[in-house]
């Protein structure tokens, strides 16, 4: 009786009817600002929808999910979602389309993969937002396949906000280390990996990849993590290459000091950042453009940065501050990379958690894993790729068949291939002589002002390379007398950049050496972000950097041991008529210049000691009419 007397004191007070629920008054209007932020929502999802796709491995054997981001097919996922796949994957759109698609390329350690869905060139892709300006509460929405509900096509929708930004997560096994993540409410399962994760107005923020469950029931327990957007653009241009990629490392550890901040605890003598001048106590202040108080700041920064970009780096060391590029090297040797690849664990398809059996009450997940855990391992060929159904070559349809070429150390040896040919093309075109025949001879002269005003000629040959620096002179006829001007710092190192662009230009790639598109990276520190063609020849290796736009070749960088300074040719360009034509060439070592010369005049014509040699030459009349 109490209790109902309660009751009814309770409900009058709020004058609210106590003889039943009366049902909602149906003419009273939501406020205007509710519905308005329903109606941005709608517009949102409506918005980031028909970028998302659904990722299927052919046979049933996993899935996940994936995000749009050009209209020529190429899409963000992870890479343990293309783990199971292997080569070839189906992917559907919110359109009711299926495509085939293939992969492109890989990061193992950051869990991210590109694929290429095929059949148009104008499919839906997202916006692109600014992780770096997300901030703990803001909106925030995943959309994708759970559990690979989206058999219909139709992805899942979740909606919440940013827990957290700048997380770090620990590598999962041996690879798949989160730095820099976004860590949201938004209901994430097996299935979301690899999808997109959108902020209020449906920019993509990230690509979703961990979560944190339950331990015995996999019960999301609303902590997801997602790949920054700014990782994914770092890695763009290297995920394009198709290749396997790794992540940097700066050569050296580094704990928190509460008096000190990030401080230097032990240094390699042969990176790049001891000859930069950092030691052993050293604090460092800035990385990349963004400072850093914490070990666990600076470690966030240097896992979002692909391995041998070169940085802006800030550090005291002994009162004063130094502010330098540093280059960063690689966490694995590629062999190294290629066997954690091959003993990752795969996962499994993400479905539905059956019904518990006995021997279920023994497993134990950790609370932080991707979200698609693995169970199975596959086996792997030795080029890191599992032995799935893209192995079964008849069941690849011919029109994903045509764009899959295995090449050890790649994911996609033919996405590479077609980078490779866009750069060399460019540096074709934009030659400073034009077409340059194999027999042909460069010819520069100049003037330089180190150490003092002076004449300067430089001839480039088939066989030999010459340099007069007023009454100094260099030859260079051998791999050896390149490798030594190199690693003396010597002068005489221009003549080795320039024979290896005169070569690449005149004899093409497959002549040259081993050459590959290695990606995109920032020149001194700066972005935009540069193309990278990389060559090998003999004991150098050579790496050309282009600007995106343009397409102008603006360093030239040799290298003949990678604990040492490369020789770096840097061009610039001038108002002259031929706008191909450098204006400045500069040969710098580390960040020193050793030999600046402003060019007067560039010329190419045939060799006439290589006309007089060649085996046509010397062959007698009857010959020469034969081989007519």
């Amino acid at each position: 009786m109490f209790q109902r007397i309660l009751f009814l004191c309770l409900f009058g007070s709020l004058g609210l009817a106590t003889d039943g629920f009366a049902p909602p008054d149906a003419s009273a209007e939501l406020p205007e600002p509710v519905r308005q932020a329903e109606a941005d929502r709608i517009a949102a999802i409506a918005k980031a929808m028909p970028s998302a796709v659904s990722v299927f491995v052919p046979g049933g054997a996993g899935g996940g999910s994936g995000v749009l981001i050009s209209p020529d097919g190429f899409a963000l996922t992870n890479f343990h979602v293309t783990s199971p796949a292997g080569e070839y994957m189906r992917c559907g759109l919110s359109d009711g389309n299926i495509y085939d698609a293939v992969i492109v390329g890989i990061d193992p350690v950051g869990d991210l993969a590109m694929i290429q869905l095929l059949g148009r060139n104008d499919f839906p892709v997202a916006e692109i937002g600014d992780s770096m300006a997300a901030r703990p509460g803001d909106w925030c929405m995943a959309i994708g396949n759970p559990f690979l509900l989206a058999t219909d096509l139709q992805p899942t929708v979740t909606w919440g906000i940013l827990s957290g930004v700048g997380r770090y997560q620990y590598p999962s096994g041996t690879l798949l280390e989160y730095g820099d993540c976004l860590q949201t409410d938004a209901s994430i399962n097996p299935g979301n990996s690899g999808g997109p994760l959108y902020d209020v107005s449906g920019r993509l923020l990230g690509i979703i990849g961990r979560c944190s469950f339950e331990k015995r029931s996999r019960v999301n327990v609303g902590v997801g993590y997602a790949i920054s957007i700014r990782q994914a653009q770092n890695f763009l241009g290297y995920l394009h290459s198709g290749r396997i990629v790794d992540h940097a490392t700066l050569g050296a550890t580094v704990s928190t000091d509460p008096d000190a901040g990030v401080v230097v605890t032990n240094i390699l003598e042969s990176s790049d950042a001891y000859r930069r001048g950092l030691r052993y106590g050293s604090e460092i202040l800035e990385v990349d453009g963004r400072p850093v108080v914490t070990a666990n700041e600076l470690q966030n920064v240097l896992a979002t940065i692909p391995a041998q970009w070169r940085i802006k780096i800030a550090f005291e060391q002994d009162g004063e501050t130094v502010e330098t590029l540093v280059r960063l090297s690689s966490v694995h040797q590629q062999d190294e990379l290629l066997e954690k690849m091959q003993a990752a664990l795969p996962p499994p398809p993400p479905r539905p958690a059956p019904e518990k059996a006995p021997n279920d009450r023994d497993a134990e997940p950790s609370d932080d894993e991707p979200s698609d855990a693995p169970e199975q391992p596959k086996q792997r060929d030795p080029h890191g790729h599992p032995h799935g159904s893209a192995d079964a070559g008849s069941d690849i349809p011919p029109v994903a068949k045509q764009r899959i070429q295995r090449r050890r150390g790649f994911a996609n040896g033919y996405f590479n291939q077609l980078e490779t040919d866009r750069v060399v093309n460019q540096l074709i075109r934009q030659s400073p002589t034009g077409q340059v025949q194999a027999e042909d001879v460069w010819v520069i002269t100049g003037q330089t002002d180190q150490p003092r005003p002076q004449d300067v000629q430089i001839r480039i040959a088939v066989d030999r390379t010459a340099l007069i620096v007023g009454d100094d002179s260099a030859e260079l006829t051998t791999a050896s007398d390149r490798y030594d001007a190199i690693d003396s710092r010597d002068y005489s190192a221009l003549l080795v950049a320039l024979d290896s662009w005169r070569r690449i230009l005149a004899e093409g790639p497959a002549s040259f050496g081993e050459t590959y598109f290695m990606g995109t990276m920032p020149l001194a520190g700066e972005r935009p972000l540069r193309d990278c063609l990389l060559g090998m020849r003999s004991d150098t290796e050579t790496r050309w950097l282009s600007h995106p736009e343009t397409g102008a070749l603006e360093v030239v960088e040799v290298f003949a041991d990678r604990d040492t300074d490369p020789a770096e040719l840097w061009l610039q360009y001038g108002d002259s008529q031929d706008e191909n034509v450098p204006a400045v060439l500069d040969l710098r070592f580390g960040t020193d210049s050793v030999l600046r010369i402003n060019v007067d005049s560039w010329t190419s014509a045939p060799d006439p000691k290589a006309d007089a040699q060649s085996p046509a030459a010397n062959a007698s009349d009857d010959q020469k009419e034969d081989a007519s």
